[in-house]
């Protein structure tokens, strides 16, 4: 037989090799092998197979043809071992001084930087956070200085934990149950016959007070400063109330209250203007509070900045508003509020295209912002039907020119905080006003014109139209007036095609001056200017009815017919009438035939008259006689 011990040896060697491996088999019989699991040998009769457990190695590459040994525990890195505190912080106070002398040097910016680095290795350390801020605010950078003095102020005055002192340790405290083992055992039971009582235990001593935070006036003083620039006068007041309480005679911290109280008072006298829609008195305001925060070297908030396009707006100054609102827009070029402000003062200038990209950009970046969602409805609407406007005048559809035009008025509207419609009303005014005139609705018109140049008074267009209704009006030298400033803008605005109707124009406003100061011919006949021959034709007739003497007319106003009739009914003559030159022999004695006019003296021989200028002598019948010329 097999000593258990060698066989254990060998199948074990047989196993580390090749853990697969089974039992060996033959044609005769064989002594039971011992096969060693680890624990307790086995004995395997013959005919048993050998079954084995699986071990990782071969369960983790059962296919590998090659025998694996044991896993050997994986060993974790060491970690690294840690930075000494002390060094730390020497490192970081050696990198504060010299953040002190680049800042004693005016280099704000490598102080900064090298505050920074002292901050990174040791964060918990307010006078780092202090010094960064001071430099901060030496290159205006306000809101980072802001957040140093905030994170300094916390650690400044946060509460510590307070600890309870360990009480001192002593034969009878430490284990106060047992009675204490002591040499003179003998003297204590003399002194007493009664039993020892449990000896009481020693009360843990309270707490150490923790003495309260104090706020450091220093800190605070430079979060009062960076509050102030930035216009938060409420939380500098109460930063300033903590320094003071602290300090009350600190001359800095009563002057910074002072200049904090006077911008409080303006930013709500500001607010106030703005509530009651005194917009010049909010403009007078916001100019203060401009120069305060200009005064602390500081930016001007964007709030305040919509404030004064807001202002702009409502007061008609379109290029202040322009400017405003692209003042804001370089700031914050990514704010849908500032977005759509731009795009209302676009549309509201008149420039529809471009208030439609910038109310697009404004969804693009907020989808849900809902009054970009309205103004490019409403550019949309207004642009439309201008459109549509147009095009019927055109055509000349001017009743459905002058419904558009309204429509687009309403869609407009006349807001104050809009400035009652801006630019655009007063285009939309304007092409209503040359509708109506078309419609020979003059008053109408008129008052169209009026408001259109309360809102421009610049447009040159507006000013033609008036000026064309007041010559209607017989109201030559206002329309003349009129004409010469709207000349001089068309001029400015180089209006090359205009510029030359307009010379035309007024030329033709100044003859109608001349020809009021004389006899107006028109207005004899009872016929419009730009009448033609028929109606000065069937007015003349009219008229000489009206007034003929055999008739019981007026002798004169018969003569003023006829010599009116003379003139308009001769293209020559009815030209140099229309530009207002003397017609020569008009009222001379050269072409009189007894002291009147060749027309009448012809007329009146048609009657049967007797000598020039003599007394009527009409024949009432026969073939000469009155046919109702």
């Amino acid at each position: 037989m097999v000593s258990p011990s060698s066989s254990a040896v060998d199948v074990a060697t047989t196993n580390a090799d090749s853990p697969t491996r089974g039992p060996r088999t033959s044609d005769r019989s064989s002594p039971p092998t011992v096969i060693t699991t680890g624990e307790q040998p086995v004995l395997l009769q013959e005919g048993e197979k050998k079954v084995e457990p699986p071990s990782p190695l071969s369960s983790a590459d059962p296919t590998s043809p090659h025998p694996q040994s044991p896993s050997q525990p994986e060993l974790e890195p060491e970690p690294e071992p840690e930075p000494d505190p002390a060094a730390v912080a020497a490192e970081a106070e050696k990198l504060k001084e010299q953040g002190n002398e680049s800042f004693k040097r005016g280099r704000y910016g490598e102080a900064v930087d090298l505050y920074t680095k002292a901050i990174n290795l040791v964060s918990t350390e307010p006078a780092y956070l202090t010094n960064r801020a001071a430099a901060y605010i030496a290159i205006k950078r306000f809101r980072a200085a802001l957040a140093d003095c905030q994170l300094a102020n916390t650690l400044q005055t946060a509460i510590p934990t307070p600890t309870v002192p360990t009480a001192p340790t002593s034969p009878t405290t430490s284990t106060p149950s047992t009675p204490t083992k002591s040499k003179s055992k003998s003297k204590s039971k003399s002194k007493s016959k009664h039993p020892p009582s449990p000896s009481t235990p020693t009360p843990a001593p309270a707490p150490a007070p923790v003495p309260a935070p104090q706020p450091q006036p220093k800190t605070l003083l430079r979060l009062a400063r960076c509050q102030l620039a930035l216009a938060q006068t409420t939380a500098a007041l109460s930063t300033l109330r903590n320094v003071l309480s602290a300090e009350p005679a600190n001359a800095q911290a009563t002057q910074m209250q002072t200049r904090a109280l006077e911008l409080e008072a303006h930013v709500r006298n500001l607010e106030m203007s703005r509530r009651r829609g005194e917009w010049g008195m909010a403009r007078i305001a916001l100019e203060r509070c401009l120069r305060a925060v200009e005064a602390e070297g500081s930016e001007i908030p964007i709030e305040w900045r919509i404030w004064r396009v807001e202002i702009e707006l409502a007061r008609g100054n379109w290029d202040g508003a322009n400017s405003a609102v692209n003042d804001a827009l370089r700031l914050q070029s990514n704010s849908p509020d500032v977005l759509t402000l731009r795009g209302l003062v676009l549309f509201l200038c008149g420039r529809l295209p471009q208030a439609l990209q910038h109310t697009q950009s404004a969804l693009r970046y907020d989808p849900g912002h809902e009054p970009a969602q309205r103004l490019r409805k409403r550019v949309k609407d207004v642009e439309r039907l201008k459109e549509e406007g147009n095009q019927a005048f055109k055509l000349g559809k001017l009743h459905e020119a002058l419904r558009l035009y309204t429509e687009a008025l309403e869609r407009v509207g006349e807001n104050e905080d809009e400035g009652k419609g801006g630019q655009l009303r007063a285009l939309l005014l304007s092409n209503r006003a040359t509708t109506l005139v078309k419609l020979t609705r003059h008053d109408d018109a008129l008052i169209d014109t009026e408001a259109s140049l309360v809102l421009q008074p610049g447009s040159f267009k507006a000013l033609r139209t008036r000026a064309r209704i007041r010559l209607h009006k017989e109201q030559y030298d206002d329309s003349i007036a009129d004409f010469r400033a709207a000349l001089e803008q068309a001029e400015f605005e180089s209006a090359d095609g205009d510029v030359r109707a307009l010379r035309g124009e007024l030329k033709r406003a100044e003859a109608a001056l001349k020809r009021s100061k004389t006899k107006d011919y028109y207005k004899i006949l009872g016929v419009p200017r730009d009448c033609n021959e028929a109606d000065i034709k069937k007015a003349y007739r009219r008229e000489s009815l009206k007034h003929h003497p055999d008739k019981g007319g007026d002798e004169e106003k018969f003569k003023l017919v006829v010599e009116a009739h003379a003139v308009l009914s001769d293209p020559h003559r009815r030209d140099r009438y229309d530009l207002g030159e003397d017609e020569d022999g008009m009222n001379g004695s050269s072409h009189m035939h007894g002291g009147m006019p060749p027309d009448l003296a012809s007329m009146f021989a048609q009657f049967g008259s007797g000598s020039g200028g003599g007394g009527f002598s009409f024949n009432t019948g026969g073939s000469q006689g009155f046919h109702g010329l």
